[in-house]
């Protein structure tokens, strides 16, 4: 309740982290400031495939914290705390960055007609500081990333807490060849009006639609209207979560013609993502892409 009334959002999904104590609180963002200053921070990559030809032609930078002693720890463990004191900002430069530089560097390895896009999330406070579009601007002109490989994501929920301001800022990044999307759809409260409203390209379906699929009737008529909705505004859809061949089989004969999730592979390491690119065979038949075939799919999903 004390964090919805801080955040004025109307409601808060409970996580472990608000009934941490203030000491612990307090001990986490001394962490936090140390992680960002010994660069304890590690970006990690979730492909994105294509379903029709499992080919891969897009990956999401996700970050991890390499704590000293409570080893690998996940989003959930620490985003809302640097949310809080403001240092999500400098997580969210780094990962821009350092994805940025990756991404650059296997377009240059893997050559093709349609180059390996990347996928950034952006929070809250990073997408409405005052300085963003052209922090964004300046990092991928340092790394010598394209401006239209990069996708910018940000919640439904968020997207629409202000239309306008938020569509002023999109068409600035729009402006650059910027692709963006509205993650996480279905689980805020945005109305198909507004969606019409703002400048963005793609929707990705939350993966709570996604694990319901084949046993709710209700959860796939929703999936199906989404996706109907989506094409109709000439919009891409990703289905999010996908970890079974029915899940993913549901999707496809819902028009569904993009997955992600465990199913084709877990978040990964660079060096990880580097191997499996190696290991994929061509897509000869277009030479725009990575196909993954069911042997790279088993060695990609391994944690």
């Amino acid at each position: 309740m004390y964090e919805a009334k801080k955040k004025k959002s109307g409601y808060e999904v409970f996580s472990p982290d608000m009934s941490f104590h203030p000491i612990k609180r307090l001990q986490l963002e001394t962490d936090l400031h140390r992680a960002i200053q010994e660069g304890e921070f590690r970006v990690y990559y979730q492909p994105l495939v294509e379903l029709a030809p499992n080919r891969i032609s897009e990956v999401e930078a996700l970050v991890r914290w390499e704590h000293p002693e409570h080893g690998l720890l996940y989003p959930a463990e620490f985003l809302s705390q640097a949310e809080e004191t403001g240092l999500i900002l400098e997580i969210d430069r780094f990962v821009l960055r350092e994805a940025s530089r990756q991404v650059r560097e296997w377009q240059e390895r893997h050559v093709s007609e349609l180059p390996l896009m990347l996928s950034v999330n952006l929070s809250t406070k990073h997408f409405r500081s005052p300085n963003m579009v052209e922090e964004i601007s300046q990092t991928l002109k340092e790394t010598g990333l394209d401006p239209r490989t990069l996708k910018l994501e940000i919640t439904e929920s968020f997207a629409i807490e202000d239309v306008e301001l938020t569509e002023s800022i999109l068409r600035k990044l729009k402006g650059q060849g910027i692709t963006l999307v509205i993650d996480d759809f279905g689980t805020g409260y945005a109305s198909l009006f507004n969606l019409k409203r703002l400048s963005v390209d793609c929707l990705k379906i939350d993966r709570s639609f996604t694990e319901n699929l084949g046993h709710d009737p209700e959860t796939k008529a929703v999936v199906r209207t989404i996706i109907e909705f989506a094409r109709a505004l000439g919009l891409r859809v990703t289905g999010e979560g996908i970890e079974t061949a029915e899940q993913l089989a549901q999707l496809r004969e819902l028009g569904c013609t993009w997955g992600q999730g465990y199913y084709f592979a877990h978040p990964l390491p660079g060096a990880a993502v580097s191997m499996l690119f190696a290991e994929a065979p061509a897509d000869d038949s277009s030479g725009s892409g990575i196909r993954l075939d069911e042997q790279n799919r088993a060695n990609s999903s391994k944690p």
